[in-house]
């Protein structure tokens, strides 16, 4: 062979290597910069510790943790595996079910159309959706429960009451519609004409019961206000101008290769799920309610946003003024609002009227939310910071009044080096 061929041959040879090489890469880790952040890290160190002793007490399998503030991130942990029996690690580009932690998506997908001037939170949902008009509510019925008696309610349910889970809305719903929601086989449109007809089990804007199909309904109003498919939305308007690369309805076959098996609680050990989260290869329509999948530094994203007040970089997503209305509390009564104590209802969050236990550490008006599957985020406005956990786990309690969380949030808020002290307000 010619020298010149050698010497070509030698070349590809290398570069192949060379590619072979960038494959076999693992995703980078984000910028870290406690410092920058007003936290000391070598508090913030104990946080890969103390996840690490929930992986040891078989608690999860693996987590990742990310604290941040004032646009920078300060700590991002991550430890364990994301698949026990095939040993694979937890990596920071880990894919997540954050099921209704994609509320605040959809939340903050509202509230861009409403800074557009194409809807306003007060609307009545029939303004969008006209199948809603003249729903019918509960007054009464036998013992048996299977005799109704319906009469109007004083008012429409409006796009606010989707939003702070007040709709009165069935959120059980009989066989036949119940298919709509579990299977998600039907497009969304055709789902929510399906809600629509089931009459309200409480007048509207009168108690907090916790409702999926009320969040699909937004996603649907998403879709007629914006005139884009709801995933098309979301992707336009929110994860790409956040540079959320990760996070989908649909993950594609290399991000579900990266994805972490859900984990139960068998014989005080972790046991891999029967079920793992919806089967997303058959899903037609996207549940804005619960269905999205992420990674810890994609929602982070979000999260950082709002703990900037609708900004991030150089671009505005929402007006400071919009997140603050998102953050305030549009119900509360003596009953249970939310999962843990103290808190108020907001415009697609939770919001941290008294800080107490898992909240303790937290200033009030923080917000935030959880998903079924143990993730949480939540946002101190007051500290500038936010807190997030990604782990997959179920059957273990409560999973916004775990341990896993409230430690994530102690380290964090501890580590604040100069925190602005505030005075816990009285509840309404």
């Amino acid at each position: 062979m010619p020298m010149a061929n050698v010497r070509i041959a030698l070349a590809v040879a290398l570069l192949m290597i060379g590619a072979g090489s960038a494959v076999a890469q693992k995703a980078p880790r984000p910028r870290v910069d406690a410092v920058k952040a007003g936290l000391d890290p070598g508090k913030l160190a104990a946080l890969r510790t103390e996840l690490q002793r929930f992986v040891d007490a078989k608690q999860i399998a693996g987590a990742i943790a990310v604290v941040g503030r004032k646009g920078h991130i300060a700590s991002f942990a991550v430890v364990g595996l994301r698949d026990v029996e095939n040993g694979k690690p937890m990596e920071v580009n880990t894919v997540f079910r954050i099921a209704s932690m994609t509320k605040v998506a959809t939340a903050v997908a509202v509230m861009i159309l409403e800074d557009d001037g194409k809807l306003s939170v007060d609307d009545p949902v029939e303004k969008h959706l006209p199948e809603f008009r003249g729903q019918k509510l509960i007054k009464s019925q036998s013992e048996k429960g299977d005799t109704l008696t319906l009469g109007a309610p004083e008012r429409a349910i409006t796009i606010k009451d989707l939003l702070t889970h007040t709709s009165g809305m069935t959120c059980s719903l009989p066989p036949g519609f119940a298919d709509l929601y579990g299977k998600r086989n039907r497009t969304l449109a055709e789902a929510v004409v399906g809600f629509s007809q089931q009459p309200l089990v409480s007048a509207p804007g009168t108690r907090w019961k916790y409702c999926g199909p009320a969040y699909d309904t937004l996603g649907r109003i998403i879709e007629v206000a914006s005139g884009q498919p709801f995933q098309a939305f979301m992707d336009a308007r929110l994860f790409r101008p956040l540079g959320m690369k990760d996070t989908t309805f649909h993950p594609t076959p290399a991000q579900r290769a990266r994805l972490a098996i859900i984990y139960g609680n068998q014989n005080e050990a972790i046991a891999r799920a029967d079920k793992q989260g919806f089967p997303a290869e058959n899903v037609i329509y996207p549940a804005a309610s619960g269905g999205l999948y992420s990674t810890a530094g994609d929602y982070a994203k979000i999260a950082q946003m709002l703990a900037d007040r609708g900004a991030f970089g150089r671009r505005r997503l929402l007006r400071a003024e919009t997140v603050a209305k998102m953050a305030s509390v549009h119900f509360t009564y003596a009953e249970k609002v939310g999962f843990t104590p103290g808190l108020g209802m907001g415009l697609g969050v939770q919001v941290v009227m008294k800080p107490t236990d898992v909240t303790a550490m937290l200033s009030p008006g923080s917000f935030g939310h959880g998903g079924a599957y143990g993730t949480q985020a939540w946002v101190d406005p007051k500290q500038e910071m936010y807190f997030l956990l990604m782990i997959q786990r179920e059957a273990f309690g409560n999973g916004d009044a775990s341990a896993i969380r409230k430690t994530v949030q102690e380290i964090g808020a501890g580590a604040l080096i100069s925190p602005v002290k505030t005075a816990i307000r009285a509840e309404p």
